[in-house]
């Protein structure tokens, strides 16, 4: 990593959802000039005010980003926020929005042809860093915002389902291993289901439908080898109210590895809803 002053100006790019106001907010607080470039339909309209510098631009032009950044003297970047995959990824939408010479490069040169989401966004890290612009982990500027060891709710869990964290936990750690998912879902030291393409809100839906009469533990952490610096694993208010809905007892989290969006908040509608959560190593 480029060695940079702690008041040097950093870049922000910024998508979909809360994590982009999390981390200005960061930033902010650590002292650096916060310049921002904001995805044209993606950022939230609050998160303009909050930089020192904000430019809206292509969602696809990577070069675009890199000159609004390099104008205003960044030398590194975080990139955080959602993208819909199909407004981005897949080939009919990708022309649709005209990528630039940059974007073009890492479709067709730097995946090499793969597809999936972290060899595509290794890709515009690649891209980025030869155009002059370090892609770098945002976790030090949410670091209040991460999952923390032990029981995090007021709620703590049963004898029942602290034995299903702890028989668990081990499995899911191989199931990283093998790079097949991010999550399971367990009742009674049975593993009910296995987080695969789908995501993590549709495992919640599956685990719901085969133990119907609920108690049941999700257990979510990332690859041993994620790339941090744009796949940190993460959970919302929305995660807590879905796993109420389809019967789940608790959440576990990977501690320091794991963003927690509005956290308090999140605790508090935990405990509304007698949600246990807790932060493993």
């Amino acid at each position: 990593m480029a060695e940079t002053p702690d008041n040097s100006p950093l870049g922000l790019i910024a998508g979909q959802g809360a994590l982009p106001i999390i981390t200005a907010h960061g930033i902010k607080a650590a002292g650096r000039r916060l310049v921002c470039a904001g995805l044209s339909g993606q950022y939230r309209q609050e998160l303009p005010a909050m930089c020192d510098v904000f430019n809206k631009v292509g969602l696809i032009r990577l070069n675009q980003w890199i000159r609004v950044l390099k104008r205003h003297g960044c030398r590194q970047a975080v990139m955080v926020g959602r993208v819909g995959k199909a407004e981005i990824y897949e080939p009919f939408h990708l022309f649709r929005y005209v990528p630039d010479w940059r974007t073009a490069r890492v479709w067709f040169v730097r995946t090499h042809g793969d597809r999936r989401n972290d060899a595509l966004l290794r890709g515009v890290a690649d891209e980025l860093q030869s155009g002059g612009i370090e892609l770098i982990d945002g976790r030090p500027f949410v670091a209040e915002a991460l999952a923390t060891a032990g029981v995090m709710t007021k709620r703590k869990p049963s004898a029942e389902v602290q034995r299903d964290v702890d028989f668990a936990w081990p499995l899911l750690r191989r199931v990283n291993e093998l790079l097949i998912g991010q999550a399971v879902a367990c009742r009674d030291r049975e593993i009910l289901a296995v987080e695969a393409v789908e995501g993590t809100d549709q495992l919640i839906e599956r685990a719901g439908k085969l133990c119907k009469r609920g108690g049941w533990v999700l257990c979510k952490a990332a690859n041993p080898n994620q790339d941090m610096r744009f796949d940190v694993p993460t959970v919302g208010v929305a995660t807590i109210e879905n796993l109420h809905k389809h019967g789940a007892a608790a959440l576990v989290l990977e501690v320091g590895r794991t963003i927690m969006l509005e956290k308090e908040q999140l605790l508090q509608r935990a405990d509304e809803l007698g949600l246990v959560v807790i932060g493993r190593e």
